[in-house]
């Protein structure tokens, strides 16, 4: 039973939640009952539904019985309140217009259709069947000359004399047609409104017209039709519908209205209702509940002040039936549930339905929350964007939290005013959204990343995977692999709608995260400034690895010394093959166990502690470093990102005009075969070949190590 509290009064939707289909087994019943929304709803009478809709609601003069006619097909149902339960249903050859209840139970009653017949139904079933001479619109019952009147397409009101049991002359109107009618139980005055705005009364006794008023026009609603009429139980005041939306209170005494409510949505009025209200303070009085298609309005009679809405949360209404001097209202609408709604303000519940005095006690103890569904929360960013600060501390605008409930008609006026394109944007994400489906059907197998939400949604994917790889119970039921967030349909919004996109910059995400940010940046210092010391390891083994091969074949040479060459450019491209699949395997062992790190220098170890980077001032030119220094005379400094800074003047060596004497000789290369002497031939520390400055014919072949590192020189020198 959920309750909301419009203008500050509690109202509760007594048939809320969903009604659980007639064929549903016993079992599936009794599963329900860990349902919090079933426990919570309340079945007021057995059955109070029709298949398609609900036109009228009347309860009998003793309040134990409940008409209710509906379609379809057209039937009528009476249910007996005392047992909860309908007493009986019959079904109709024409939809219902409305009827009346002839007798204080449910014993005789009199329907008006729409093929323009009356029937008459007792408690056996049909008893008399006629027709009238145009299609009727409303029906009213004088009880103290048993007349049936019967209002329509036509300007007269038919009478049928059910004493009598004839038709008797019709009352001339002077309206072209007639909308609805009603009787007066205090004087019998007979009203009738017009198509034409206008208010005819008549008395019974006479023939003719008494009086006649243009109600419409002194309501301020001169073009308008009249569609509802009502007098009080005091016979001195009545109250008129029109066709835009108004309601006016009259005097009889006066032509000028006493109060015009405005139901703000142009839709014609279809009941008026006197009731008198229980209470005490400002909410003791008599109260006017007025409806139409939208909504009921109940308000005070006498100052016009709104106490509390209606709004029913599916279909238009069509009747409203109130018991006396009770808070219970039922509500007939264009929706299979017949709605039922309890206002302890208004009154107590009846002794029928008592028990909903202890419920609703129970959920005020219990603090339920209260349910706004005609508002629309905003924050105070959204009012300023919207633009409504100006009603902030008004009654548009109730504070809540940390912003505002506003009315969703309101609200939706203000949005359109601040943002005229939204539809245009909405039309055109929903295109984007559809073509995106459709590229989605296609033949495709592979997993992409969406574009929202990519991290979480790769922690999801890994997740998944490794919940599957994982090795199965030993048990013998199967292991159940819960569904993966991407497939779950509750969350498909999350990595589609841009508007969930989990912003990390923001400061809610580093309050929640706090060693996010820190966590990147530690690994971006750490591979500035460190280096892995298993890394420097290996490339020290590899430098220092002995070329026990290279002097097996220094001390044979080969024959043929380009077979050699080819033979050394193959293996070359060997090593280098060797060499990624090692560093591949490498890294793979690296990430299963702790790697040691080791700073590059004091200044890299001194800028990690000091959590800065380095790389900006290592890409500034050696030019614009140097007078920045504090002794740019002295030729060696210390460098920001090395250890050492040398500064040298470029000149030329007269010393040094050797044929490569000095550059990559090789100290225990030696030519075995030939004639000359090839150990000085002349060779880069990289290993490339020289030329031999011998003077006889021979070949030969050197390796060395010189200071630099490894080099290999060979020499070729032909005699003279």
């Amino acid at each position: 039973m959920k309750v909301s509290a419009p203008d500050g009064v509690k109202v509760y939707n007594v048939s809320s939640g969903r009604s659980l289909p007639a064929w549903l087994s016993e079992k599936k019943k009794r599963s329900l009952r860990k349902d919090e929304e079933y426990r919570r709803q309340v079945e007021l009478v057995q059955d109070l539904e029709f298949p398609a809709a609900c036109h009228r609601l009347k309860a009998t003069p003793d309040g134990q019985y409940l008409f209710a006619t509906g379609i379809h097909a057209p039937r009528l149902r009476v249910y007996e309140l005392s047992q909860l339960s309908m007493k009986f249903e019959r079904h109709f050859d024409a939809e219902i217009v409305d009827f009346q209840i002839l007798s204080d139970d449910y014993s005789k009653a009199a329907f008006l259709c729409e093929d323009r017949s009356i029937h008459f139904h007792a408690k056996f079933g049909q008893h008399y069947s006629t027709r009238v001479p145009s299609f009727g619109r409303d029906l009213a019952y004088a009880p103290f000359s048993a007349d049936l009147l019967v209002v329509g397409s036509a300007p007269e009101v038919y009478r049928l004399n059910l004493a009598e049991g004839r038709f008797l002359s019709p009352l001339p109107a002077k309206s072209p047609g007639i909308n609805a009618c009603g009787i007066s139980s205090v004087h019998g005055l007979f009203g009738c409104a017009g198509d034409d705005g206008v208010l005819e009364c008549f008395d019974l006794r006479k023939r003719t017209s008494i009086g006649t008023l243009n109600a419409a026009a002194a309501a301020g609603a001169a073009d308008a039709e009249l569609t509802a009429v009502r007098f009080d139980d005091t016979g001195l005041h009545c109250a008129v519908g029109t066709s835009n939306g108004l309601v006016a209170l009259y005097d009889l005494r006066s032509s000028r209205p006493l109060l015009v409510k405005d139901h703000m949505y142009g839709d014609k009025v279809t009941d008026i209702k006197f009731h008198a209200a229980h209470g005490s303070g400002g909410n003791a009085g008599r109260k006017i509940v007025s409806s139409d298609s939208h909504i009921v309005k109940i308000w005070d009679q006498h100052s016009g002040v709104s106490f509390t809405n209606i709004e029913p949360a599916e279909g238009s209404i069509n009747d409203v039936c109130l018991w006396k001097d009770s808070g219970l209202a039922m509500l007939a609408c264009d929706a299979p549930k017949i709605q039922a709604y309890f206002v302890p303000s208004l009154g107590p519940a009846p002794k029928w339905c008592s028990f909903l005095e202890g419920l609703t006690e129970e959920l005020e103890e219990s603090a339920a929350p209260a349910v706004y569904d005609d508002y629309r929360f905003v924050t105070k960013a959204e009012v300023d964007r919207l633009g409504l600060n100006h009603l902030i501390g008004t009654s548009l605008m109730r504070a809540y939290m940390h912003g505002y409930f506003v009315d969703n008609r309101l609200w939706h006026k203000a949005r359109a005013l601040a943002e005229p394109f939204a539809y245009d944007t909405y039309r055109q994400q929903r295109v984007q959204q559809k073509m995106e489906q459709d590229r989605k059907s296609r033949i495709g197998i592979v997993k992409k990343l969406p574009k929202v939400n990519k991290k979480m949604a790769a922690q999801a994917m890994l997740q998944q995977a490794a919940e599957e790889a994982a090795p199965a119970e030993t048990s013998n039921k199967k292991r159940k692999v819960l569904p993966s967030v991407l497939e779950d349909d509750r969350f498909k919004a999350m990595f589609e709608d841009p508007s969930f996109a989990v912003d990390e910059a923001a400061e809610e995400y580093k309050f929640h995260h706090p060693n996010a940010g820190t966590q990147r940046q530690s690994k971006q210092l750490l591979a500035e400034h460190f280096q892995g010391l298993e890394d420097e390891e290996e490339e020290e083994q590899e430098d220092g690895q002995p070329d026990g091969e290279e002097e097996g074949q220094s001390g044979a040479a080969s024959e043929d010394e380009l077979q050699d060459e080819e033979d050394d450019e193959d293996g070359d491209q060997d090593g280098t093959d060797q060499q990624h699949q090692k560093g591949k395997k490498r890294k793979a062992s690296s990430q299963s166990q702790p790697r040691m790190y080791v700073a590059k220098d004091e200044s890299a170890a001194a800028a990690f502690n000091q959590g800065r980077s380095l790389q900006g001032l290592q890409e500034v030119p050696l030019g614009q470093r140097a007078p920045s220094s504090s002794n740019p005379s002295s030729a060696v400094t210390a460098r920001v990102g090395g250890q050492r800074e040398l500064t040298f003047v470029p000149g030329r060596d007269r010393g040094s005009r050797g044929r490569g004497m000095d550059r990559g000789r090789g100290d225990r290369g030696r030519g075995d075969r030939g004639r000359g002497d090839s150990s000085r031939g002349r060779g880069d520390r990289d290993g490339d070949r020289g030329r031999g400055g011998a003077g006889g014919r021979g070949r030969g072949r050197g390796g060395g190590r010189s200071s630099g590192g490894r080099s290999r020189g060979r020499g070729r020198g032909r005699g003279r």
